[in-house]
């Protein structure tokens, strides 16, 4: 496959970030015996990590704006441009020793999202897609599953936990759609359920709230995929919104049906 400068730029920066998080991954499933724990450790790896990215990046294109989950967000001199990166995604998964996590790198212009990357130094996978070029893992070509059916798809999504999310409202969702579908997973890395909706690993997914960061490369990576992407109202507002539901047409169609399904009456 070919790659455009920016999007190999974006490639280096992921790979350079992931190599720091995979020695920091082992320090910290050394800290797992440890009775401080390794939370502390985490932030650090967590901030080194976006430091590299954001060295890289500005580095190659020092015009352009930077939104990434450690820092504030900057303007760029460009104003057409603004990289959003979340530099390690999967936090809690990392932090408990499971090797379920990804840098995720996206580069928005003029409002839309024109290439996107994520890495898994775990498993040593990188996605990657640009807007119009397809969407790869490696080197292979991505294809959303093909399943028509709610009956026959797994789907992803976030479960909200302590001091995040509303329980109930999500309680009900899922009540609707593990009801209707074969199964349902949750695997703690939302741009990595993204990525893997895009290889067709997942049929579907939603979850809210989510930050931008969390799903602005994965978006590309569906839709250049031949998948399809919305907020959880049908909208496109995803950002706005803070909420993210994807899969191919006929299952985003069935999953957003579920999701907005009213509570039912006593």
């Amino acid at each position: 496959m070919a790659r455009s400068a920016l999007l190999n730029v974006m490639v280096q920066s992921a790979l350079k970030a992931g190599r720091s998080l995979a020695r920091d991954f082992g320090e910290v499933q050394n800290l797992q015996v440890s009775l401080k724990g390794p939370g502390d450790y985490v932030s650090q790896a967590d901030r080194k990590a976006e430091t590299i990215i954001k060295t890289e990046l500005m580095r190659a294109r020092p015009t352009y704006g930077f939104m990434g989950e450690e820092s504030t967000e900057e303007k760029g001199t460009d104003g057409a441009h603004r990289w959003i990166v979340d530099p390690l995604d999967g936090t809690t998964n990392f932090l408990h020793g499971m090797p379920h996590f990804a840098v995720s790198i996206a580069l928005e212009r003029n409002g839309e999202i024109v290439a996107g990357v994520i890495y898994n130094p775990s498993t040593d996978e990188l996605y990657t897609a640009e807007r119009g070029g397809g969407a790869f893992l490696n080197d292979r070509r991505l294809r959303v599953a093909g399943r028509k059916a709610m009956s026959d798809a797994v789907i992803g999504t976030g479960v909200p936990h302590l001091g995040r999310g509303h329980h109930g409202k999500f309680l009900v969702e899922l009540r609707h759609v593990m009801g209707e579908c074969a199964g349902i997973r949750r695997m703690g890395a939302a741009a990595l359920d993204l990525a893997y909706v895009a290889a067709g690993r997942l049929d579907g997914f939603w979850e809210t709230p989510l930050e931008p960061w969390d799903m602005a490369a994965g978006i590309l990576l569906i839709r250049e995929a031949g998948g399809f992407v919305s907020d959880t109202k049908g909208g496109t507002d995803m950002f706005g919104s803070r909420s993210v539901a994807a899969g191919n047409e006929y299952i985003l169609k069935g999953l957003l049906e579920l999701v907005q399904r009213p509570v039912p009456k006593a």
